[in-house]
C-alpha cells in the first residue's frame, strides 16, 4: 500500500504545474521595500537607461537612492486632497523625492512561474515644470515578459510633454492614480522596473508613487502569497493524488 501511495504521489508531482509565485510585498504592506531591488544615481544629460541605475550598472550610485515608504495622507505638492499617497491598504512606495539634486531612483522586481493570469498595479506621478522633452524631470515604468522579451506595458513621461492625464498645481504637474491590469500567461516570468529622475541641471524634481502590485485587481498587492485571480485550476498533483488514494481505498475494501 505504501509503495502504491508513493507511486501516486511521484506521478502527481511529475505531471502537475507549479503556479506558486507572485510579486513579493507588492502593496508595500510590510512597511519596507523587502522583495524589491533599489537602484539610483544621478543624471546630467543624455539618454536614461533604467538598467544602468540598477546595482552593478554603469550609472549606479547608492548615495542618490531616495525611495520612501508612505503612509496615509495626501501629497503636499498636488495640494489639498487632490492626490492620496496610498492607493490600497496602508502603504505605497514613493520613488525619488521633491528635492532637485540630479537624483535618479529605481525599484525593480522579477517573478518566475507567476501564479495568476493578470498583473495589476497602480501609479501616480508628480513632476516639476522644467525644460524640454529631452532634459526635464521624468519617469519610466516598464513591465517585461522575460520569456519573450516583449514589453507588456510602458509609461514614459516628462514634465515638458506630460500628456492629458496630468493636472497642474502651481509649477508642478501630477496625475491621479492610474490603475493598470495586464493579461498574462500563468506560469510565465515577468519583471517590472520603475525609474524617476530629476532634471539634469539640479533645478527641478520628479517622483512617482507605486502601489497594489499583484495578481488581483484592486487587491492591494498579495505580498508573495499568490492566489491568482480566481481562475487557478485545481493543481494536477492534488487531483492525481486524490485519485490514487481513492484507488487504494477501493482495493483495500475489495480485500
Amino acid at each position: 500500500m505504501k509503495k502504491a501511495l508513493a507511486a501516486a504521489a511521484i506521478a502527481a508531482a511529475a505531471t502537475s504545474p507549479a503556479f506558486a509565485a507572485s510579486f513579493v510585498n507588492g502593496g508595500f504592506e510590510s512597511g519596507d521595500l523587502s522583495g524589491w531591488t533599489q537602484g539610483g544615481g544621478y543624471w546630467t544629460g543624455g539618454a536614461i537607461d533604467p538598467a544602468a541605475y540598477q546595482p552593478g550598472g554603469s550609472s549606479y550610485n547608492a548615495s542618490y537612492i531616495t525611495n520612501t515608504i508612505t503612509s496615509a495622507g495626501y501629497d503636499p505638492i498636488a495640494g489639498g486632497t487632490n492626490l492620496s499617497m496610498v492607493r490600497y491598504g496602508d502603504h505605497s512606495v514613493r520613488v525619488n523625492d521633491s528635492n532637485n539634486n540630479y537624483s535618479v531612483s529605481t525599484v525593480s522586481q522579477s517573478v518566475t512561474n507567476y501564479d495568476g493570469t493578470s498583473i495589476n498595479f497602480s501609479w501616480a506621478a508628480v513632476l516639476e515644470s522644467s525644460h524640454g522633452a529631452t532634459d526635464s524631470d521624468n519617469f519610466i515604468l516598464r513591465v517585461r515578459d522575460d520569456d519573450s522579451g516583449a514589453i507588456l506595458y510602458s509609461a514614459v513621461y516628462n514634465s515638458a510633454t506630460n500628456g492629458s492625464i496630468f493636472n497642474q498645481t502651481g509649477s508642478w504637474y501630477w496625475t491621479p492614480w492610474q490603475d493598470v491590469s495586464l493579461t498574462v500567461a500563468q506560469g510565465g516570468n515577468y519583471s517590472i522596473i520603475l525609474l524617476a529622475s530629476d532634471c539634469p541641471y539640479g533645478g527641478h524634481a520628479g517622483y512617482v508613487y507605486l502601489d497594489g502590485f499583484g495578481t488581483v485587481a484592486g487587491g492591494g498587492g498579495d505580498n508573495g502569497t499568490g492566489g491568482g485571480d480566481g481562475q487557478v485550476p485545481l493543481p494536477g498533483s492534488l487531483a492525481l493524488l486524490g485519485a490514487g488514494m481513492v484507488g487504494l481505498g477501493l482495493r483495500r475494501r475489495a480485500k
